[in-house]
Parts: structure tokens; sequence; C-alpha cells
């Protein structure tokens, strides 16, 4: 528990600082949506025959008009990019910091297994990301609230599960990284971060490029597909899940062996 107790004390600030701009971005966009309704039919209907654009962000299918269909689209990316970007970056260096900041030697020689140092570093990751989308989620619904609009319950817990899935995902692959790497790197994490999202983008634009979508977690994180369909793409949850996994698994494989410096 120590480990755990300082990786959060550490992380509290871009924490804070991640949180605080999702939640305030997703909130401001809710509270916007009561001013912008009376326009969103036109703007639905312009967006609607923009061709590839639109299918690229699914807008061809989602009413502006409704806030499920606002929510999903606006408040979606917003969600899904800040907090890929978040969970990408908390643990991306989480592994390799002990060699980048000299803390390696302190760490090492007390009496704590590389398996126990591992494990409490993951469980310290995944803490902070379930705690940044839950208040990311009651945020979003004491907004709509607020505002006086029914909450569409079933699509918004759909599309945060949707989220913290994707979350959970790219810190299992970028933790896996993490092991390999010896000074850490904000780059490699926003990349694949980055990568992910424009994949999926490519996937929705093309359709000789469809199956791309199974590859990155942004293609079961499609808002028009979880409205749509009422429901997320099993198939791709589970290729995301264990790909998180095997990232996971690979960072306990080489950390316990790593000749660290």
């Amino acid at each position: 528990m120590t480990i755990i107790k300082h990786e959060l004390r550490q992380g509290k600030m871009p924490f804070l600082i991640w949180t605080g701009s999702v939640g305030f971005l997703l909130t401001v966009c809710i509270f916007l949506f009561p001013e912008m309704k009376g326009e969103m039919d036109k703007i639905s209907g312009m967006f609607s025959s923009m061709g590839s654009f639109s299918a690229a962000f699914g807008m061809d299918r989602l009413n502006f008009g409704t806030l499920t269909g606002y929510y999903a689209i606006e408040c979606g990316n917003v969600l899904g990019l800040g907090g890929a970007f978040y969970a990408a970056l908390c643990a991306v260096g989480i592994l390799s910091k002990e060699e980048k900041d000299r803390t390696a030697e302190f760490l090492l020689t007390h009496p704590v297994s590389r398996v126990r140092i591992i494990t409490e570093k993951l469980i310290a990751v995944l803490i902070q990301i379930a705690i940044m989308n839950l208040i990311i989620y009651v945020l979003s619904a004491c907004s709509m609230g607020i505002i006086g609009e029914e909450i569409p319950w079933k699509e918004l817990n759909l599309l945060h599960l949707a989220y913290l899935i994707l979350q959970m995902e790219l810190a299992g692959i970028c933790f896996g990284i993490s092991a390999f790497m010896r000074k850490g790197s904000i780059g490699v994490g926003l990349g694949i971060a980055a990568i992910m999202y424009f994949l999926n983008l490519i996937s929705n634009i093309a359709e000789g490029v469809n199956n791309l979508k199974y590859i990155t977690p942004f293609g079961y994180c499609n808002g028009a597909d979880i409205v749509t369909n009422g429901s997320l793409d099993g198939t791709m949850v589970a290729i995301g899940i264990m790909s998180g996994v095997i990232g996971i698994f690979i960072a306990y494989l080489k950390y316990s062996k790593k000749d660290i410096r």
C-alpha cells in the first residue's frame, strides 16, 4: 500500500488538472445545449450531408437536436480524447520513472519484490482512471439535471462504460511499454492515443478498411453505434480488454527480469 499511496500523491496534480479540464469542458458543452437546441435541427441536417466528414464522427446517424445525439458526439469526443490522453500519460512512464529520476536504488534495495512494485503501480494507475471517470460521470449527470433535460441513463451509462474500458485498455498497453523504457516519454503515450483515434476516423471514412476498428479502442466507443444499437460491440470490447491484459502481462515479464540501471 505504501507504493500505491506514493504514486497517488505524485500523480495528484496531473489528476486534478486532467479531471478538472475534461469535467469543465463537458459541463460547458451540456450547459450550452439549451441555447443551441433550437438551431440544432438545421445544424444536424447540414452535418448529415457532409459525406465522409459526417461518417467519420457518426454525425450522419445522430440527431443533434436531442441531448443524446449531442452528448454522444460533442461530449463523446471531449471525453474520448481527454480520457485517452490522460490514461496513456498516467501509465506510460510509471515503471520507467525510477530510472529516469534515479530513485531505483532507493526503491529496489527495500525488501519489496518487483512483482509487488509492478502490482501496486498498476493499481495506482487504475485507481486514478476509475476516480476520474466517476467524477466526470457524476458531473455529466448533474449538469443534465440542472438544465432541465431528461437524463438518457441507458445511453449515458453505455457511453461512459465504453470510454472507461478504452482508457483501461490504453493504460494496459502503455503500462507494458513503460517496462521497456528507461527515461519515460510523454510523446509515446500521446502518440499511441492519437494514432488510435485517427485509425478509428479512417475506418469510419473508408469502407475498405473497416477492420481497423478492431485494432483501435475507439472502435467500440463510437457514439453513433452505441446509441443506434443500444449496446456495446462485445467482440471489439473483448479484443480491447485482451489487448490491455496482454500489455500488463508483458510488463510483469519484462520488468521482473529487467536490468535496472
